[in-house]
Parts: structure tokens; sequence; C-alpha cells
């Protein structure tokens, strides 16, 4: 890849500086001790037709017969070994044992706990931990016998647990831990729409959504998955984690502190640490000091607030609450700028403006929440606005009250709008050549090193990825046809043509800069017009569109880190599917129990907080889309037809930042990024501003000052850090819901600490103004 378009190449550092590598610490390795020079394919392709003389930059690549011994990227080098051996076994029994067994625990708990608030979830990293321990038991406990089926010889045992097992079970993991989306349809159909799905139909509708994306990865993977430049720093987390726990397992290191004791010190510190900011003094999470002096001062609690406010500050003392973004020990340190640089002028700048001069009554609600209301300041009531069959019922619509949507909501839109057509011209600037280039080479084409090592293991057959797109995509037709979805087959065509298209600009830009920007408010808005009073067509049409690309993404992420640990690709593959086939299972399985054993499951007067917040949020936005519908909301004479002009400002963007980028290549220009700065908006509504202000204060540390002066540190800490920290956090959650929470009725502190951020307005979202009977229009329709 053109290193211009690539912000993470180090255009100051020449390519003869020395190296640490991960396997030889201590020792020096230079990876450029080799003639390097831009060939004059690379040159011909980098910029299209624009003339940029490159001579006085470093923008030397190897020929194909110069190999690099190490990654050219420090945070590859930091947490992935240049070297391999084919002969460590990987498809063991040990490998499917424990992957099975953790992915049906995994799946099953975070689904179970999913519907509950406060909720709490098992991250992969907790199974990670988990794995090694388990595996170094089944190496003691496991009999060594060899034994021999139809030629195949095999064991129980085939000695030492590796680190390649332990990489194939954290893979099966990541498929596994976040939920199936599938079931919130099915719990939004029972719950607001009083219908009862079939098991089949549920079972079919899951498998078909889930599994449908992967067929994708198989055509993205020469982009995404092998060239050098995709370094998908979320996947250098686990690889970081994987070899520290593997490497020097039951060894002391005496020349420093080793990455093992580093990672436990770090782990059990954070673990303990969250039952303060967690349990003790929840105000410590929820630092709004300011507002905690004038907590009935609605202007105050409208700009300090960390709840319903735009949280102006920098202070919270909890992990949970820094990381709510991801870590900012993974991301690039541009892109931390982009995102925050973009939240600053469009929520700490604009958003007080418009809520202030009250544009479209903003002040009649809270200025930050996801929410929407209507014309006497309440939430929204979407069950006065549909029939008993669950369709949208235009009279009572028309009786009740226009829909009417907080500043922060209607900005949260606007940049998910700017964000999609960004993301394409973004990647139309940048990787046109880039991407028909890749697309014409094999694995045995690229230069980089774990390129080079995983050649030694065949790759999927592209008809494998196929035959699992066509048995998907049938499981689906088959669904929506037994089942009235309200969702013909030609929407699901088209739903899923929308996903497909934005798998590979959003993947580059997952893969560079750790953002995710999410297509699933392009799939409502699409689904809204194509299927108007269909809400609960528009619910799947936004699975189909969101999903396929969302599991794409995942699955790339496996391969990745696959790539990096040189797992056989087919055993990838097949570790993938079977996990993510059981998860589809299992949680169609606990679902279907929870409604039939759980009295007053997803209500809110259910005794054991089993109300369905998150079904509730997946509800609304159904009838907002598919019953109320975007052209009520957004066309031409609407109230908010405004936010659609954020189409244009994503596609217009891009543009001049790109040629000051060619016109000056070595200027902090090559680093302005306008898809991440929307795709970093995502969170907003609920995140607030603390978590963009502290996870930009603790990134700007750690992936800028000491990356640039204390490298040494960083290269041999800095993932295991993030990773101690996120493991801590999630154990410390899982050890205060068990056992302070959940057993009857739960351990409660009611002191200052715990109470004082919820006595203030901002807590309780006060508005700036109260209606005086109904604002808005008199006359909707």
């Amino acid at each position: 890849m053109a290193h211009l378009n690539d912000p993470n190449w180090d255009l100051a550092q020449p390519p003869t500086a020395s190296t640490e590598t991960f396997a030889e610490k201590g020792h020096t390795s230079s990876w450029s001790e080799q003639s390097y020079h831009e060939t004059e394919t690379e040159t011909a392709s980098q910029f299209g037709s624009t003339n940029v003389d490159t001579s006085k930059l470093d923008l030397r690549e190897a020929k194909l017969e110069e190999f690099n011994d190490e990654s050219p990227y420090a945070e590859v080098r930091a947490a992935v070994p240049n070297v391999d051996d084919p002969s460590i076994p990987v498809n063991t029994f040990r490998v499917w044992f424990l992957g099975i067994i953790i992915s049906v625990i995994l799946s099953g708990l975070n689904h179970f706990f999913l519907g509950r608030w406060p909720s709490v979830a098992i991250s992969a990293l907790i199974a990670q931990l988990v794995a090694l321990p388990a595996g170094k038991f089944l190496e003691w406990l496991l009999p060594t016998r060899q034994f021999n089926t139809f030629g195949y010889i095999w064991s129980f045992n085939p000695g030492p647990f590796t680190v390649k097992e332990h990489a194939v079970i954290t893979i099966m993991a990541n498929a596994v831990y976040t939920d199936v989306y599938s079931t919130s349809i099915f719990a939004a159909q029972r719950v607001w729409y009083n219908e009862r799905p079939t098991v089949g139909y549920e079972i079919l509708l899951t498998l078909s959504s889930q599994l449908i994306g992967y067929a994708w990865a198989g055509i993205a993977r020469q982009l995404l998955v092998w060239p050098s430049s995709m370094i998908w720093p979320s996947a250098l987390v686990s690889c970081a984690l994987l070899n520290t726990l593997n490497r020097n397992w039951g060894k002391k290191e005496t020349k420093h502190m080793s990455r093992e004791k580093f990672f436990l010190l770090v782990a059990v510190g954070s673990t303990l640490y969250y039952f303060i900011p967690g349990f003790l003094f929840t105000g410590l999470s929820v630092f709004s000091w300011v507002c905690w002096i004038a907590p009935e001062n609605q202007t105050i609690n409208t700009l300090f607030g960390y709840n319903t406010g735009l949280g102006l500050g920098f202070l919270t003392f909890d992990w949970s609450m820094i990381s709510w973004l991801g870590s900012p020990l993974v991301s690039p340190w541009w892109t931390e700028a982009n995102v925050f640089i973009a939240f600053v002028i469009i929520y700490w700048i604009i958003a007080p403006i418009l809520y202030f001069r009250n544009v479209l009554f903003a002040k009649y609600f809270p200025i930050s929440t996801s929410s929407a209301f209507d014309n006497t300041g309440l939430p929204y009531d979407i069950t006065a606005v549909v029939d008993d069959n669950g369709l949208f019922d235009v009279e009572k619509y028309k009786a009740y009250s226009p829909l009417f949507m907080p500043v922060n909501l209607q900005l949260a839109y606007g940049t998910q709008f700017a964000m999609i057509t960004a993301v394409v011209v973004h990647t139309f600037l940048w990787y046109r050549h880039d991407i028909a280039r890749q697309f014409r080479r094999s694995l045995r084409d690229e230069k980089d090193v774990h390129a080079r090592l995983m050649m030694a293991y065949p790759e999927v057959p592209a008809w494998w990825y196929c035959a699992l797109f066509v048995v998907a995509f049938v499981f689906g037709v088959v669904a929506i046809e037994i089942y009235p979805t309200q969702f013909p087959i030609w929407a699901l065509i088209l739903s899923l043509v929308i996903g497909f298209i934005f798998v590979i600009p959003v993947g580059i830009i997952r893969a560079i800069t750790n953002q995710l920007p999410a297509i699933n408010v392009l799939a409502e808005f699409v689904g809204g017009y194509v299927l108007p009073g269909r809400p609960v067509g528009v619910m799947v049409f936004k699975t189909f569109g969101f999903v396929s690309m969302y599991q794409s993404l995942f699955f790339l992420n496996d391969l990745k880190i696959g790539h990096y640990m040189k797992i056989p690709p087919r055993i990838m593959f097949m570790a993938q599917v079977v996990a993510s086939t059981l998860a589809c299972f299992v949680c169609v399985g606990v679902q279907e129990w929870q409604f039939a054993n759980i009295e007053d499951y997803c209500m809110p007067t259910q005794k054991q907080g089993f109300v369905c917040n998150d079904i509730e949020t997946f509800a609304t936005a159904s009838i907002i889309w598919g019953g109320i519908g975007p052209q009520r909301l957004f066309s031409a004479g609407a109230m908010y037809n405004w936010v659609l002009y954020f189409f244009l400002i994503g596609a217009l963007l891009p543009i001049p930042f790109y040629f000051l980028a060619v016109r000056y290549p070595t200027s902090f220009w090559r680093y302005v990024n306008i898809p991440v700065c929307f795709a970093g908006l995502a969170q907003l509504p609920p995140a607030t501003g603390i978590a963009y202000s502290s996870f930009a204060m603790v990134g700007a540390f750690f992936q800028w000052f000491m990356r640039r002066y204390h490298f040494g540190w960083w290269l041999r800490f800095n993932y295991i850090l993030s990773a101690g920290l996120d493991i801590g956090v999630s154990l410390g959650m899982v050890i205060v819901f068990f056992c302070l929470q959940y057993p009857k009725g739960g351990v409660e502190l009611n002191w200052w600490g715990n109470t004082v951020w919820q006595n203030t307005f901002d807590a309780m979202g006060v508005p700036a103004l109260v209606p005086n009977g109904t604002i808005g229009p008199l006359v909707w329709s």
C-alpha cells in the first residue's frame, strides 16, 4: 500500500532504524539493512494522476525479491513475533473441547444478562485468560496415547499446550462474546408487537444474519488481512496478551520485570480498584464535581453534566468510563486526535449554540439523551401509534404527537449520515488504486514477513466461502417467507448489497485506525423509505444490512489474529463458523427459556431487573424509522430536514484535505481523516463529553508522549497494560454483580459518594424549559 495513504507509516523515520524484535529481547535486529526503493508500479498508482516528488521522502519499498525480516510498524513489532514453527499442533482435541465449552458458556451468560439492569458482560479477554490454565490442566490430565482413525494419527494430548491452541480458543471466544443481534427482533416482536415468533423462524433468521457476512470476508481478506499496512490495532492487543501469557509460563525473568508479572499486577490491581468507582464511591466514575456544587443550576448541569449534559471536563477515575470508546492505549494517537477535535467542534461548540438558542424547541428536552420526546416534553410512547397487529396507525399518530429529538440526537444522526458519504469519498480518493492492485495479487506477492510465513499453510478455497453464503442466504429466504415479517425477498437482497458495499471502505478504516464506522443508521434510513409502515420489516432490514458487515469485520479481525499468530487459515475458518453457529442456538435457547421462566420478563416492573432497556431502544427505533418513517422526519418540509445536509458535508470534506496532504506530504494534513472524525462520534448519545475528553487525554499520554519519549517502555508494556486494565475492569464488574448486586436483591451503599451525582439536574434529565401545554405544530400528518 502506498505509504502516504497510511498515516501509521512514519515518514520522518528512515527505514534504516533499528528495531527490537519480540523474539529477541535485548538484541538489535534491523529490518532495513537492505536496499529499499519505490517500485514503478507503486509510484504510478500512489496518487493517481497527481505528480508528487517522493525522492526526499522515505517512501521506499523492497523489491519482491527483497523481503523484510521485521514488520515496519512498531505496533506490530511490539506484539507479534517474526518467527514460526509450522510443526506446532493446532487442530487438537483440547482446542475443540475448550473452545466449544467456552463458546457455549460465554454466549449463554452474556445473552442471559443482556436484558438486565444493571447488566454485566463477560469479555473475550476473560475467556482468553481462563483458557491458558484450562489448557495446561488438560495437558497434565489427558492421556498421551495415540490413535489411528482411518489413517489419521491423533491423540487427546499431543504434548505441551501451545500458544497456537490458545489463539484458536481465543478466536472462538471473540466470535461469540457479543450478543446475537437478531434476538432483539424476537424480543421486540413478543413484547412490543404482541407477536409469537416460532423457534424455527428464530433459528433460521439468526443463522442467516450471523453467518452470511463471513462469506464476504473471503473476498476482502486480500485487501484487509494480507497487507502489512492493515495492522488491526485491536488484534495486536490479543496477540500481545497471547504471547505474554504463553512465552514464559512457569519461568522466572531476572533482568527486569517480566511482561507476565507486569500483566498480573495490573490485572489484579485493576480488579481490586474497580470496587471503588464501581461500588464504594460511584461519584469517582461520574465525577461531575461542578454539578455537585450547583446541582439545581440547569445551565451548569447542561454544560458540565456527565449523564444528560455535554460533559465539559476531563476528570473521571473509572477505567470503564475512560475506555467507553475503546482502550485509548490501542488506537493510534492521530486517530484519537481526529475524533476529539471533531467532538469539540460539533458537541462542545455547535451543540450548545443550538440548544441555548432554542432551535427546534431544543430547550424543552435535555441536551444529550438517546430518547425521543412528544409535544408535552415526555418520552415518546411508541405503543400510542401502533395497532394491535404491530403496524403503524396514522390516525393514532395524528391524535398523539409528532416526534421531537434533542440536540445531540439530531447531531448524532447528522454525523452518521456524514460518515457514510465520507467513507466512500475518502476510500475512493486514497485507496482506489490500492484496492484494484491488491485484488490482482496473491499471498505470495506480499513482502511482509508475516505474509511470507503464512505461505506454509494452505489458504481457504473460495468455494468454502461461496457455499457458506448460499446456505446462509437460503436460511434467510426461508425464514422471511414462513413467518409474516413484512420483509420481501427483494428487501433482503437490497439490505445485503448495502452491507457488502461498505465492507471494504469501513474495513480499511477499522484496520488502520481501530474505529468502526457503523452503518446501522443508513440501514434504518433506507429501510424506512423502502418499507414504509412496516416496523418489523425495518428491524429485519437493519439486521441484515448492518450485522452482515459487522460480522464480516469481526471475522477479518480474527483472521488477522490468525495471520499474526500463524494459525492455519482452514482451522481458523472452521473454528469461527462452529463457534458462531453454536452461539446462534445457545442465544435463541436462552431467550426462549427467559420468556418461559422469568416472570414479567422485559417488563418495566420486573423484580430482578430484567427490564430489557436495550430491547426497548431497539423497538423504539423500529417505530421511528419503520412506523413514523424518515419521510415525516427528514424529507423536504419536515422538522429535521436540515440533518440531510450532512450527507453533502461528508462527501465534500475529505476532498480539500486529500489535496492538501498530496501537496504537503510530510505535513500534519496526511493525518486528517474525515471518516474517523465522524465515525468516532457514533457513541453519542448515550456517551457524553467525559468519555471523549478522558479518552483523548489518556491516549495523548501513552500513544504520543510515552511512544515518542519512552519508546522502549511503550514497546514492552503498552499493550499489556491495556489488556490488564480491560481484564481487571471486566472481572471487577462480574465480581461486584454476582457478589454484591445480585444476591437477595443486592447490597446498596446509600451515602454521599454514591448519591451526590444522582441528585443533580444532570442525572434527572431536567430541561431548561417546561412546556405550558404542548409545543410544536398544531397539525401533523
